[in-house]
């Protein structure tokens, strides 16, 4: 087993890319390099190390059980290299090409991302936000793995490691198709119950924020369906009885988009505040800290929900 004194830094990084990608061509584009060079470093690593590394198998390879151990350590490493460096170099976000890998919930992304993109057109044109899908149950795993560098939902208090920043408070509006029997005349709990409700669940959850209040109430719904992308719910309401109880800023651009009648649920829902979470290691880095503080600034200006539904 070599000494880390025999390892050039770099070919850690091929190591790392190669472990990640499970492929030595993603690896090399990922790296800007050719792929001889990669099997390079590959055969310069094998040799150092007494070991395979990587085995071939069809349509990528696969780590050896050496490698498996050293995947997490090394990209460990390399992440919290880059973070170092990263916080201490000058940030202009005119001249940068950073990227900000971010994920933010499906609502944060319809509400914040618009503005958000926007503003980063005029103000950092180089800059690539790439957003991936962040929620309750996998935020933790994205940060953790530096997949993202912050995430933006309806997350729960983070551990002490994490710094959690409070954004938009938000109240729930139901959306029905015109003509609905729930879109005119009082809307009481039984009327409310009746039908069968959508739920919007990005990780498959059947519990959404109505049901506690519902059951207590004595009046608990049946769902209809439950799906993980809004972009089919348009169509659904359109065909079929079936309502959703959505946040308002996002129930707004549907009912505008897709024309829906808009109501109130017949049930005080406690509001929801989006969160803006991250390491605390990226503190001090200040292309973090300037995107915090657009993101900050876009949700204090995003404004209310404003809907004009279309008659009954």
């Amino acid at each position: 087993m070599a000494d880390l004194g025999s390892l050039d830094l770099n070919l850690l990084r091929v190591f790392d890319a190669v472990a990640r990608e499970k492929h030595v061509t993603r690896a090399a584009e990922t790296l800007n390099l050719s792929q001889p060079a990669v099997s390079n470093a590959l055969a310069r690593l094998r040799a150092a190390l007494g070991d395979e590394l990587f085995l071939r198998r069809p349509g990528g390879v696969e780590p050896t059980e050496l490698a498996q151990s050293l995947a997490g350590p090394v990209a460990e490493a390399l992440d919290r290299l880059r973070d170092t460096l990263a916080a201490r170099a000058p940030f202009d976000p005119a001249t940068s090409n950073r990227v900000f890998a971010v994920g933010f919930s499906e609502y944060a992304e319809a509400v914040l991302a618009p503005p958000l993109l926007q503003t980063m057109a005029r103000d950092a044109p180089a800059c690539l936000l790439a957003i991936g899908h962040a929620d309750r149950v996998n935020w933790e795993a994205l940060l953790e793995s530096g997949q993202a560098c912050l995430a933006v939902g309806v997350l729960p208090e983070p551990p002490a490691l994490y710094t959690r920043l409070r954004l938009l408070p938000e109240a729930f509006c139901t959306l029905m198709r015109p003509g609905h029997p729930l879109a005119a005349g009082e809307l009481t709990l039984e009327r409310f119950t009746s039908v069968p409700h959508i739920l919007h669940s990005p990780n498959g959850s059947r519990d959404g924020a109505l049901d506690a209040e519902l059951r207590e109430a004595g009046h608990p719904r049946r769902l209809g369906a439950v799906v993980a992308h809004l972009s089919a719910v348009p169509e659904i309401l359109a065909r079929t009885d079936m309502v959703i109880t959505l946040s308002s800023r996002l129930a707004s651009q549907l009912a505008l988009a897709h024309r829906l009648v808009v109501r109130d649920p017949p049930v005080a829902v406690r509001h929801t505040r989006l969160s803006l979470t991250f390491h605390r290691r990226f503190e001090a880095d200040p292309g973090h800290a300037w995107l915090r503080r657009l993101i900050l600034a876009i949700a204090r200006d995003v404004a209310p929900a404003q809907m004009e539904p279309p008659p009954a």
